[in-house]
């Protein structure tokens, strides 16, 4: 199957496991075909996938991952003498590292809004349905949402990292931070790495936590995660390199700064 015929197909497919969205017919223009199969992944819930769409989709995903550009964290880090810590600017699904970290929600399940930019909705969309099934199955045995400043671990499937590490950080709603939000944030940092650690992991790429809509201010932030983040790699050596993956210009101009890259 071409990419198009595979993309047609898993639209068809879940327009039969969701009968509301039958009526929508699939459009003629690539990006317009994107955007419908990524919003009903989008809006799909926690459910088990046949071996035939699991199969089809894997190898859209995958397909669409080497499209994108895989970016190998172990190139990234050759010859370079950082200290353990490394900043990239770019997508954090196409790095390729043993762990990379979603900003997740309470509930661990994605963002069900269809085409929201947030990082959650993007690693949900390209991992693929299972990663919604294993999140719900997490909470479900835990019995409650996650609590904000801690983390879990899932495969990354249709990532090229191994592992995804989900943690919530929190939400500013007035104001500056707290100290207690400070504390949170510093232990999501934590949580991960110390999750990574025990999973064999030994390198970890972090996206920029609570910020954006969770309304981190960006320098604070980023102040909580080098300083988190380089107590942890003096006092444990299991984790051999961190990445900051930052998206915005902004964030990267931060981190540079505290970094003292050039």
């Amino acid at each position: 199957m071409t990419q198009e015929e595979r993309r047609i197909w898993l639209i068809r497919m879940l327009q039969e496991e969701m009968p509301q969205y039958r009526g929508i017919a699939p459009p003629k223009e690539q990006e317009a075909q994107e955007k419908l199969l990524r919003s009903l992944m989008n809006v799909r819930p926690p459910m088990p996938a046949g071996r035939e769409f699991l199969k089809i989709q894997d190898e859209y995903l995958k397909e669409e991952s080497i499209g994108r550009g895989i970016v190998d964290v172990n190139d990234l880090l050759a010859g370079q003498d950082d200290g353990g810590i490394l900043l990239w600017k770019g997508d954090i699904t196409r790095l390729k590292a043993d762990a990379i970290v979603n900003a997740a929600n309470r509930s661990l399940l994605g963002c069900f809004v269809p085409l929201h930019g947030c990082i959650d909705n993007i690693v949900h969309t390209r991992a693929g349905v299972q990663l919604r099934l294993a999140c719900s199955e997490i909470i479900k045995k835990q019995g409650h949402e996650e609590p904000t400043g801690q983390a879990k671990i899932t495969p990354a499937y249709n990532l090229p990292s191994r592992f995804i590490l989900h943690t919530v950080g929190p939400v500013i709603e007035t104001g500056r931070p707290s100290e207690e939000q400070k504390e949170q944030l510093a232990s999501c940092y934590r949580s991960c790495l110390l999750l990574a650690a025990e999973s064999g992991c030994k390198t970890v790429a972090f996206c920029c936590i609570s910020t954006g809509v969770f309304m981190f201010p960006n320098r604070l932030a980023a102040e909580i995660a080098v300083k988190t983040v380089k107590e942890f790699l003096q006092k444990d050596g299991r984790i051999t390199h961190v990445v900051f993956d930052v998206f915005k210009e902004l964030d990267e101009e931060i981190y540079r700064t505290l970094l003292k890259t050039d």
